[in-house]
């Protein structure tokens, strides 16, 4: 470069240097709101370019400390945002959806909701992206200029970045400048619930659907028909309904509340065991073996009887439900219990017989049954689920290769391991009871898991015991939920149970959303749990 030229480079870029720093406006690290002249930013399109501009101002920003964390966070130099005097939430033209996400988002920062209108400076602004701009469940967050933009391909995503926005704001009392770029590394997160042993109130289960929101869970499993009650009211069969119970109404309330957190609610009638409460009204439905001794909990699959109630049960909650997902349950069905079922239950060895041929055995029959119920539910859009040792090797019958399996056990009698049903080809939920059993009481050897042992050593593809599967089946692991389970139901109050699920549920949402090592220790995500739990 010639000495001219390069005189006038430098020229160029001192006069450039001087405009930027005219550009530059800083304002006191504790102001709340922009400087005179936020009109003008008002009127800048909602979806210009928000890259930070530089300014020696401000240190670089860090990733904002949100349970779970986030998976990607550029830095970038600013104030970054904290909400104002004048600050509202808004949403973006053609975002209508998100209105109710936007008018919760105001309530818990205490400002305005300004609904669809352009966004000011000290605003959050939500909007939708195109669709399929991005995978299900992600967002992008940009803080920049005094103001965050929070954009999803869907709703669900638009609202976990509003919870990532609130952990942020309770953690630091500020949302870092930058962007952040987030996503779930499973579909299916959640909690599983025990209602059927142990009763919880409407207020406690509708505590339990927040808590679960702000960590990007979206699914609760309603385990609600057991050997010891059957908990929601019944309109098809009144009798088998216990004295306590949650009526229609609060089961509605309950899913109300769940639709506007993003939270899918999986009930589950289990079945052909587990059946003990719809029994004692129906004794004549109940499996007896050779000596007339009743299996408690077992239904009699060989009686055309027994389809046909709990067909009547499926239809009614089924409708009840509605949502994405139905557990049929499947699991600990006493006749496959014995040494030598079809000895024990003639009856049953001869009705498979009868419906799948003389190579036939009971584990077809129950096969057939899991397939049968399976059948009801899919008229009503429910994707079907079923426990893992519902699902048996070799036999006549197959399992429908639709239905879900969840994987809770590697100890049950006869259990397959996991590898087998995924070299299958089958979808699985993990649901390990090594680490995710909460069995009030510790029977059976249970002992309750800490939330410490999820967050250092379990991630989506440990199944079973310790050891994880092999990763080329990872697609095929849709997620995982922690679950709770009333086997001696009186071993805890509702708030101990609460209060023992706090951090392991916390581990169990960061290791779904992200199964890669944590960046804080242990501790240090203790830490942070309290003090956004202790400023919300």
């Amino acid at each position: 470069m010639s000495p001219s030229r390069g005189a006038l480079a430098a020229g160029a870029a001192l006069v450039a240097a001087a405009a930027v720093t005219i550009a530059v406006v800083v304002w006191p690290e504790g102001a709340d709101t922009g400087p005179p002249g936020e009109a003008s930013m008002a009127s800048a399109p909602s979806h210009a370019s928000l890259t930070p501009s530089p300014t020696r101002s401000y240190p670089l920003s860090t990733s904002p400390r949100t349970i779970p964390a986030v998976r990607e966070h550029i830095a970038a130099r600013g104030p970054g945002w904290r909400p104002g005097p004048t600050s509202t939430v808004v949403i973006a033209s053609g975002s209508g959806p998100l209105a109710d996400e936007a008018q919760l988002l105001a309530k818990e920062l205490k400002i305005r909701y300004r609904g669809a209108v352009p966004a000011r400076a000290g605003d959050v602004e939500l909007a939708l992206g195109a669709p399929g701009d991005g995978v299900p469940e992600s967002y992008t967050l940009n803080t920049h200029d005094r103001r965050v933009v929070i954009t999803g391909p869907d709703q669900a995503g638009v609202f976990y970045g509003t919870r990532t926005l609130k952990q942020s704001l309770r953690a630091d009392g500020v949302m870092p400048e930058g962007e952040v770029r987030d996503r779930p590394d499973r579909p299916q997160r959640g909690l599983n619930l025990d209602i059927a042993r142990k009763y919880y109130t409407v207020g406690w289960i509708e505590d339990r659907l927040r808590d679960m929101a702000d960590l990007k869970l979206n699914q609760l499993g309603l385990h609600f028909s057991d050997d010891q009650a059957f908990r929601i009211q019944s309109d098809t069969h009144p009798e088998v309904v216990s004295p306590q119970h949650l009526t229609k109404a609060e089961v509605r309330q309950i899913l109300a509340l769940a639709g506007r957190l993003h939270i899918d609610v999986v009930p589950e009638i289990d079945s052909p065991g587990h059946l003990g409460a719809v029994l004692r009204a129906h004794p004549e439905l109940q499996l007896r073996n050779t000596a007339g001794v009743r299996s408690i909990g077992s239904i009699d699959i060989s009686d055309p009887g027994a389809a046909k109630l709990i067909d009547q049960l499926i239809g009614e909650f089924a409708e009840l439900f509605g949502g994405a997902y139905w557990h049929l349950g499947g699991d600990e069905y006493r006749a496959l219990m014995v040494k030598d079922p079809a000895a024990s239950y003639p009856q049953l060895q001869r009705a498979a017989q009868q419906k799948y041929g003389p190579a036939a055995g009971i584990k077809d029959l129950a096969t057939g049954w899991l397939n049968d119920r399976a059948a009801v539910v899919r008229p009503h859009g429910q994707q079907p689920k079923a426990w893992n040792d519902g699902f048996f090797r070799g036999g006549v019958v197959q399992a429908d290769r639709n239905i879900e399996v969840e994987y809770w056990t590697g100890k049950e009698y006869g259990a397959r391991p996991p590898e087998e049903y995924l070299s299958e080809g089958r979808r699985l939920v993990n649901l390990n009871d090594e680490f995710l059993y909460y069995v009030l009481g510790q029977p059976n050897a249970f002992v309750y898991p800490t939330g410490k042992r999820i967050y250092e050593q379990w991630t989506p593809h440990v199944l079973r015991g310790t050891q994880p599967v092999p990763a080329r089946y990872s697609k095929q692991i849709l997620g995982g939920r922690f679950a709770v389970w009333g086997d001696l139901p009186q071993a805890q109050t509702p708030a101990q149970v609460a209060a023992g699920i706090r951090m392991p549920l916390r581990a169990t949402a960061q290791k779904l959303w992200d199964p890669r090592r944590p960046t804080l220790s242990w501790g240090q995500f203790q830490a942070l749990a309290a003090t956004i739990d202790k400023a919300g």
